[in-house]
């Protein structure tokens, strides 16, 4: 039997992120915290860019595994995450209209975090934003706009490091000759860094192999919990009307069904559109 929820979808705020254009962009700060809480910590911010298509506890989880990883074994601390939905321009199958990805980016942020946020600036760029010209975007914006952080006992500020948050197939990709610019890997990986979460299926020394210049800027993640859920997934479940209750957030699902996102008929309509346009 598949659960349908009844749950009215909120409206997004006038300032919200999905109500975000070229014109009217402002870098969301609102859950960023301003200053340390340990002296002797490097401030880190997580970013996870992805198509969101839809977003997945997983997603959400992998930000909750790197602070407690990064809390545990290293000297960083987190004092904020992204999420950063890919834009329209990326043309990937099953990637819903950017404006509903990053309202669903919202609505699992607003319902199971109280400090993770949905950056559109990659989302309504009109061309594709490569990963690295996105991390520069983040340092703009949080060292060179804001300024950092307030260290701990608020008599200096501090620079924060920015650090892709990514699930082991990014670094699989990342490891095969050809797939990545060396250059793009170079600024990413060297001047940035990267916490991965390993997944089930992925060789994560194979996948390692090949990045050994930036080794000491790549941390790995166990997952203790073994989750495999993807959107890929999802919209499977979705296309055979199955439910997927339990799997992405409550809110997200609402947002799905009022807006007959990942249906057949939603396929046939873009596919349709498509042509139109040609």
């Amino acid at each position: 039997m598949t659960s349908h929820s009844t749950t009215n979808v909120p409206p997004a705020h006038p300032n919200a992120a999905s109500n975000m254009t070229l014109n009217n962009y402002r870098f969301p700060s609102h859950r960023l915290r301003r200053q340390q809480e340990e002296p002797d910590r490097i401030p880190l911010v997580l970013v996870a860019c992805g198509s969101f298509s839809p977003i997945t506890y997983l997603h959400l989880r992998m930000f909750e595994m790197a602070n407690d990883y990064a809390r545990m074994n290293t000297s960083f601390e987190v004092v904020g995450g992204y999420l950063s939905p890919v834009s329209d321009a990326y043309k990937k199958a099953g990637l819903a209209p950017s404006v509903h990805r990053v309202r669903m980016c919202e609505l699992a942020a607003e319902e199971t975090s109280d400090w993770l946020m949905v950056d559109p600036y990659e989302a309504i760029q009109p061309e594709y934003s490569p990963t690295a010209a996105v991390l520069d975007h983040f340092e703009h914006e949080i060292n060179g706009v804001l300024g950092g952080v307030l260290s701990a006992d608020g008599q200096s500020r501090r620079p924060v490091k920015i650090m892709l948050l990514a699930g082991a197939d990014l670094i699989s990709t990342m490891s095969t000759p050809g797939v990545w610019a060396e250059k793009d890997l170079d600024h990413i990986l060297g001047s940035f860094g990267a916490m991965i979460v390993e997944r089930s299926g992925t060789d994560m020394e194979d996948a390692l192999a090949n990045l050994k210049p930036w080794e000491e800027n790549i941390y790995v993640i166990q997952q203790m919990i073994q989750n495999d859920v993807s959107s890929t997934k999802i919209r499977l479940l979705l296309k055979r009307d199955l439910s997927i209750t339990y799997l992405i957030p409550s809110p997200v699902i609402d947002y799905i069904r009022a807006n007959r996102l990942y249906t057949d008929e939603d396929s046939k309509s873009s596919k349709d559109k498509q042509s139109a346009s040609k």
